[in-house]
């Protein structure tokens, strides 16, 4: 797996670290990065239910009003 080095505000990293309890700032990093991508798969499976769901409703026919 490729590697990448970056630099990032000293502050920040110790409150994640703080804050995931865990004692390397690489772990910490990786933990807040695999979270982020997690959410977002969350998300898009939520939004494509809500998007499936409403495209089951438009497929209904329409019953005559009147």
């Amino acid at each position: 797996m490729a590697k990448v080095n970056i630099s990032l505000d000293a502050e920040l990293v110790v409150e994640v670290m703080v804050l995931a309890g865990v004692g390397s700032p690489q772990d910490a990093v990786e933990l807040v990065v695999r979270d982020y991508i997690a959410r977002g798969h969350r998300t898009e499976a939520r939004t494509e239910l809500k998007d499936q769901s409403l495209r089951e409703v438009d497929a209904k026919p329409q019953e005559s009003q009147g």
